[in-house]
């Protein structure tokens, strides 16, 4: 998990095991952030950060340019600290890097910050950083690994969370992690460490409710629960721009996805695993199995696809998110 790997380089950092070249690459931005701003803030001294550190941008430089600066000698300091954000704008041109991770220059940190693409693994480049320095991949983490991402996160810091809260947030702001942490830290700003962070204080102080939101819809469809249901997406209908219909659907389609692949599973025990689920919700899935029979939920599926394609203007025409949120229900529960 990238969290642990960010985790292992700071603790590197920390003990003094500081490598030469660091590069960040990958789809998830947050780590890659985290690892070059640790290094920026902690390596040099503010004394020494004047005439040591050297902030550079990839639209700016050109790979000459910055090998030129990395060969520096460090000015009454140990070493200097060399940073490259947005190096994806050096595409083209990064494997000219070759020749100077090869022999890099000892008391230069180097950090590249490659965001959203990264190295090809046969190419020399990251063999040769792989010998010398630190090659790192954030790689994206899929919705459903956010909820134990954010209670390993808060756990790190003294907090805790229930699973409800930590579906809450992901269902709202989905696997973009720095907007997950910067609610986070808003929150703890106001418990205290060792309290927990339940869905009444995400109500209160985020702004989602606890009540009407798409996990909670879930819930009540997959319990069969039609009066909580249809008071959802009645609310849903007149707060389209909090409640999303894309976002609706896919969930509902993600969902009954999973349910279907339950209900195929030789061995249920082994259902958190194969779904992709915390074992905390395996209930509700084990519910929604008693309530919709496998071929009930084929036919959902095909039936949730249909308001996809109507929400986007397919087959229908000036239908409100109101009016197509009960469709999809009067579908699902008859």
């Amino acid at each position: 998990m990238p969290l642990d790997k960010a985790k292992t380089i700071i603790n590197d950092i920390k003990s003094g095991n500081i490598k030469p070249v660091y590069f960040l690459m990958g789809e998830e931005p947050y780590y890659i952030d985290g690892i070059a701003n640790y290094i920026e803030d902690k390596i040099l001294s503010e004394e020494e950060k004047g005439f040591n550190q050297m902030v550079l941008y990839g639209r700016d430089v050109t790979i000459d340019e910055i090998v030129s600066n990395a060969k520096r000698y460090p000015m009454m300091a140990e070493r200097q600290v060399v940073i490259v954000k947005e190096a994806q704008d050096l595409s083209r041109t990064i494997e000219n890097l070759v020749a100077y991770v090869k022999d890099p220059q000892p008391t230069t940190v180097l950090v590249l910050c490659y965001k959203y693409k990264k190295l090809d693994a046969r190419k020399k480049l990251a063999k040769e950083i792989k010998k010398t320095g630190v090659l790192f991949e954030s790689k994206k983490l899929y919705e459903n690994q956010v909820p134990d991402w954010i209670k390993r996160v808060l756990a790190g810091k003294g907090y805790t969370i229930t699973p409800k809260a930590a579906q809450m947030l992901t269902e709202f702001l989905g696997n973009d992690l720095s907007k997950v942490n910067n609610e986070l830290q808003k929150l703890q700003l106001i418990i205290q460490p060792g309290e927990q962070i339940t869905p009444q204080l995400i109500e209160r102080n985020i702004g989602i409710s606890k009540d009407f939101n798409n996990f909670e819809l879930q819930n009540a469809i997959g319990a069969r629960d039609i009066k909580k249901a249809y008071s959802i997406v009645q609310y849903f209908g007149q707060n389209p721009k909090n409640n999303p219909m894309v976002m609706t659907v896919a969930l509902m389609y993600s969902f009954f996805s999973k349910l279907l692949k339950y209900h195929a599973l030789s061995d249920k025990n082994q259902a958190a695993r194969a779904l992709g689920v915390s074992p905390y919700f395996i209930k509700d899935y084990q519910l929604a199995a008693r309530n919709y029979p496998m071929k009930k939920v084929s036919a959902i599926i095909s039936s949730i696809r249909e308001v996809d394609m109507k929400s986007k203007g397919v087959g229908a025409a000036n239908i409100e998110q109101g009016g197509l949120l009960k469709e999809m229900l009067v579908k699902i529960f008859n």
